[in-house]
């Protein structure tokens, strides 16, 4: 029988009715989900669970030894039987409303496994209604125990309604009856990377005799995860470049030249590389398709401008595509301040050899609307700054030569798909993101594209300097933040102040990280501050005499520009604002930016929240105001934003301390990540040697013809939508 046979048979066949429960409890479907549904860890027989580091409001399994029990009514009536369970070092109270005779084996001394929802009730961690499993158990629990068949004790991601001894139960049951399975790695790479087969691996992840053992078989598994994604993903390179694209060679005397003679600065070394690679590949025959990353002011926008201005001059049109109004706003007034006459061709006053650059967002008059679209359609408009509205079957382009997208990761891949699909041949495309993160990570989430960084700050920038206010242990220090902020306005200067949401509704706008976020010792959080809710009392306050305005998503646009141009204007001293300004705003004057609730915030959004000042000629101050605990995580990650500018480092952080999934686009693709293993931070070796073996292997079989299996592999690992999504990225 095909491995695919095999591991796609329904759950059902195997272990009968326990499939119900791991199909609605944890999603697995087929054979082949379980045995991917690998141990979270290993726990030896002989050693107990650290009790003093559990996380609060997860769901756990724990060994430990029952140091005393007690059973009672309560004053309702109820029964009530309490069990302290420890590790000789800390304990958590186990509670069970109602009566149980299970609970009667609960005595002094026994060691079991007990799994349920950490929680605190006053000071005592404690598991309400866990389910449980005792290791010496001889009656009702003995099949539950031959689950266990060696020293380590797989401890699962597990579910109330299946806990981990239930999911090793059914594991059991099909490694018991699994046949020898074909293997989709091609032969050599198991001599050269020394890999055991896959059969032997599932079953050693599953039920190893020793930790040796379990990482010999996570070993092979994790190379199964990156040598099948990065194939996929070298594949989707080669297919690209099959595809014809109109070359778009840098002509000489054109806008391009006209507009660097009109800097008043001089390109940073990154900037002339970075510009040189893109316009090699624009003068290619096949789509350029690069991703361009680089730190917070580093001048990405810059190079795409001069992308675009290339592309124009060879006689197409080039459109950047921003997440927000506020950012295409503050885009076309930039490119069209930069430009000058030149984006004024055929108006009076303008360049000969000018082109207009048109701005199209949802919230355009019928007549402004009616006027971009007929620029656009005719080609006087040699670039287009819009937001989603450019995604409106209604646009057309005369001639589409490149789409830059701006902060890539807030578009869904159909909707890039759509502007694509705009152009006879495919366009050239640049994805550009103010969030950098390291190479061997943008390897795995941006295969199919070249990578290129700009990592030099242009001169001029300031230092900005970053502290951690700590309003909840020393008030006083938020006092002296209010002082700081009035100090610079004093000076001429200007303010931003950012709060994690607006305030009339449950939810933030793109500011509360809820994944990242580690609750306070007591269990207890209030709700994160609003902007709306807490404006007046600070303009009344801490912000009294000052010219105040608030900013926020749900704004009218109007309103919005009229704010953003009131703040460059200088005529508004502080913005209280959301993270509607989180990247792209520009206002060199502003010297100071106070976030409110910074834990709240994610590492790579503070930095590009900081990134809002210093852009001028005098320095830079971010004040991330806390109430976060001393020594949790939370105030970890706010001092360790406070320690580096470095985006990269920062990024590293930022990845460690949330789902690599999110990283492979999962969020944006709607299916989940096919990385179980792998982890793009720690495995950054496995992941360069799995390109290199992958390309080697595509170089020579492009259709895999040769290699059925790993054929075979890629579709059963990446699902059909996770193709398609991957086609279109």
């Amino acid at each position: 029988m095909r491995t695919d046979e095999v591991l796609g048979a329904p759950l059902s066949r195997a272990v009968g009715s326990s499939a119900a429960a791991l199909e609605k409890s944890l999603g697995l479907r087929t054979v082949g989900d379980l045995l991917h549904h690998y141990p979270r860890r290993y726990q030896d027989r002989g050693k107990l669970t650290d009790l003093t580091r559990l996380p609060l409001d997860e769901h756990v399994t724990v060994m430990a030894r029952v140091e005393r029990s007690s059973s009672r009514r309560t004053n309702g009536g109820k029964y009530l039987t309490t069990v302290v369970v420890t590790d000789g070092r800390g304990s958590v109270e186990l509670t069970w409303f109602g009566r149980d005779h299970r609970l009667r084996s609960l005595t002094t001394g026994k060691v079991g496994l007990f799994s349920g929802k950490v929680s605190r009730f006053r000071t005592t961690l404690q598991l309400l209604q866990p389910d449980f499993m005792l290791l010496d158990q001889d009656d009702d629990g003995l099949e539950a125990v031959d689950a266990f068949t060696g020293a380590l004790v797989p401890v699962y991601a597990a579910s109330a309604q299946m806990p981990t001894w239930k999911i090793a139960k059914a594991v059991r049951v099909v490694l018991d009856t699994l046949p020898p399975l074909d293997d989709p790695l091609p032969p050599e790479l198991h001599a050269e990377q020394d890999l055991i087969s896959l059969r032997e691996a599932l079953q050693l992840v599953h039920q190893p005799r020793d930790l040796r053992e379990a990482e010999q078989a996570r070993r092979r598994l994790r190379w199964d995860e990156a040598f099948v994604l990065q194939t996929l993903l070298v594949q989707r390179r080669v297919a690209a470049r099959s595809l014809p694209a109109t070359p778009r060679p840098r002509r000489a005397g054109g806008l391009l030249d006209a507009y660097d003679a009109r800097l008043p600065f001089e390109l940073t070394r990154g900037q002339v590389e970075v510009g040189a690679a893109i316009e090699a590949d624009l003068a290619r025959t096949y789509p350029m398709n690069r991703l361009l990353q680089g730190e917070v002011g580093s001048g990405k926008t810059l190079v795409a401008l001069r992308a675009m201005l290339t592309v124009v001059d060879a006689g197409g049109q080039a459109v950047l595509l921003a997440p927000t109004e506020v950012l295409a706003q503050q885009h076309a007034r930039s490119i069209r301040a930069a430009l000058g006459p030149l984006a004024e061709g055929g108006l009076l006053g303008g360049a000969d050899s000018g082109t207009r650059v048109a701005l199209l967002t949802g919230s355009l008059s019928t007549a402004a609307r009616r006027r971009a679209l007929l620029e656009i359609a005719s080609g006087d408009a040699g670039i287009v700054v819009g937001t989603h509205a450019l995604l409106e079957d209604r646009v057309q382009f005369l001639d589409l030569g490149l789409v830059v997208v701006d902060e890539q990761h807030r578009f869904g891949v159909e909707q890039r798909d759509a502007l694509r699909a705009r152009s006879t041949d495919p366009p050239h495309v640049l994805v550009m993101t103010a969030t950098p993160i390291p190479r061997t990570i943008a390897m795995t989430a941006f295969g199919d594209l070249e990578v290129s960084e700009l990592t030099e700050l242009p001169a001029g920038r300031s230092p900005i300097a970053t502290h951690v206010v700590p309003a909840g242990e020393k008030p006083h220090f938020l006092e002296r933040t209010w002082q700081r902020l009035r100090e610079e306005v004093a000076q001429g200067r200007q303010a931003y102040l950012v709060f994690p949401r607006i305030g009339d509704s449950p939810t933030g706008e793109g500011g509360v990280e809820d994944e990242r976020e580690e609750p306070p010792d007591d269990g207890e959080r209030r709700p994160p501050l609003g902007l709306l809710e807490v404006a007046p009392g600070l303009a009344e306050g801490p912000l009294a005499g000052l010219r105040t305005e608030v900013l926020h998503g749900r704004m009218h646009p109007d309103d919005k520009d009229r704010v953003m141009r009131a703040f460059a204007a200088g005529e508004v001293d502080v913005l209280l604002a959301t993270t509607v300004i989180e990247v792209g705003v520009d206002v060199p004057n502003a010297t100071v930016m106070v976030v409110l609730d910074a834990d709240r915030f994610g590492v790579s959004q503070l930095h590009q929240l900081r990134g809002r000042v210093g852009r001028g000629g005098h320095a830079g101050l971010c004040l991330l105001v806390t109430d976060a605990a001393p020594g949790s995580g939370a105030r970890e990650r706010l001092d360790a934003v406070a320690a580096t500018t470095d985006g990269f480092a920062l990024s590293r952080l930022d990845l460690e301390m949330r789902r690599e999934g999110d990283v492979l686009g999962a969020r944006q693709s709607g299916t989940r990540s096919s990385l179980r293993l792998l982890s793009v931070l720690r495995d950054e070796d496995v992941i360069a040697e799995a390109r290199a073996a992958a390309e080697r292997v595509i170089a020579e079989d492009p259709a895999l013809q040769r290699q059925p299996l790993l054929r075979l592999a890629i579709e059963q690992v990446v699902d059909p939508d996770r193709v398609d999504y991957l086609d279109k990225a």
